[in-house]
């Protein structure tokens, strides 16, 4: 019967090659659009890795780049400590989590190399954000004057260098061949960029009180704290640093607005995939009954020796799915490319589920729009056939 099916299909090759050229590229657009789902979800699916929820960020702007905050570190520490809506506080570097600044460098270990984003954060960071430790310990008093810098990574960066093995008191640098960096903990994974955000490599630095460019502070305060404190810190810092434009953000706002950064190109790619698809669905549908309505001496003839009328039907949907079978392959072979040659940095995995969910999305759209055609065909008679013939 599959031959018999190739045979015809190759008679009206000329009509069914626009038809697989249309099914053909429908799998590449839903291929995309899949993978990035597949890719944003299982990214999504992985714990935060820390707390947003009541964690607010206060930002001081210096108005002249000859004014420090240096000399204003201990005044803002007593303040946060006289608030009693604040539970917990630390300086941090410019690069809060969800912000716009990032910082990285080049880190290294024997012979690896990676790039690994840097933090710049107070012995009572741990707490505000609730970081988990997986190994070691944060920092101390003890590490401001230690003869080597501490350093303390996430569990992603102590994968890429160690593996499963421990990560404590190991010596890691900046440049190749200097290791000047000692390995005080290891902290769990945590997305600063949003819930759609892939696993990073993050290093921690312990504040320097002199570095003139920390000018945050990480706050954690009481449930329910609201507007009328937030006014009330803000006067109150600006009235400390009066050489300051001062900022405050939530950070649980902020996840929102990096969340959309994300979700705006799916939604996109998604509607321009969903007009995509209706139209070969109207095509397809349009095809069909042509046939169908063209084909009616040969439909009545297979009835008048003896095919019945799910027969019929049967054929016109194994005809299309065959053609879309045509174009699946074709489609395959361009989207296996993608996790041979790594072309993005994206687990393989990502490409082959979004392979599968493509192909059954593309069966049971074709065998959809050929059911009801190939019912109608079902319903022609022989004698109705020849007379309109």
């Amino acid at each position: 019967m599959l031959r018999h099916l190739f045979k015809l299909i190759w008679n009206q090759k000329r009509q069914n090659f626009l038809l697989t050229l249309e099914i053909f590229v429908s799998f590449i657009v839903l291929f995309t659009v899949f993978s990035l789902i597949v890719y944003n979800y299982q990214n999504y699916k992985r714990p935060m890795g820390f707390t947003y929820k009541d964690v607010w960020v206060v930002r001081m702007n210096m108005k002249s780049e000859t004014d420090t905050l240096s000399k204003y570190f201990q005044p803002i520490k007593q303040l946060m400590q006289s608030m009693p809506e604040i539970e917990d506080f630390s300086w941090s570097s410019f690069n809060t989590p969800f912000s716009n600044g990032m910082s990285s460098f080049s880190s290294h270990y024997d012979k690896k190399e990676t790039i690994s984003n840097i933090y710049f954060a107070e012995d009572s960071y741990v707490h505000t954000l609730g970081l988990t430790m997986l190994e070691g310990r944060w920092f101390n008093k003890e590490d401001q004057a230690a003869a080597v810098k501490p350093v303390i990574i996430n569990r992603h960066l102590r994968e890429f260098f160690f593996g499963n093995g421990p990560a404590i008191g190991k010596m890691v640098g900046a440049e190749a061949g200097k290791a000047d960096q000692k390995i005080i903990g290891v902290v769990e994974d945590f997305k600063d960029q949003g819930d759609f955000e892939a696993p990073q490599n993050f290093t921690f630095f312990k504040i320097n009180p002199e570095s003139d460019w920390i000018n945050c502070v990480v706050i954690k305060v009481k449930p329910g704290t609201g507007a009328a404190f937030e006014a009330k810190l803000f006067k109150a810092v600006s009235n400390t640093v009066k050489s300051a434009n001062v900022e405050i953000d939530q950070l649980d706002k902020r996840r929102i607005a990096k969340n959309n950064i994300f979700i705006v190109p799916m939604v996109i790619f998604s509607i321009v995939a969903g007009f995509l698809i209706f139209n070969v669905s109207l095509g397809l549908f349009g095809v069909l009954w042509y046939n169908i309505n063209r084909r009616k001496s040969e439909i009545g003839l297979r009835r008048a020796v003896g095919a019945s009328g799910n027969r019929i039907s049967l054929q016109f949907i194994t005809e299309s799915l065959v053609i879309a079978s045509i174009a699946v392959i074709l489609g395959l072979f361009f989207a296996v490319q993608f996790p041979i040659l790594k072309v993005f940095d994206v687990p393989s995995a990502v490409y082959v589920t979004a392979m599968v969910l493509s192909v059954l999305f593309i069966y049971v759209l074709v065998a959809t729009c050929a059911l009801y055609p190939g019912k109608q065909a079902a319903t022609i008679y022989p004698a109705v056939a020849l007379h309109e013939d």
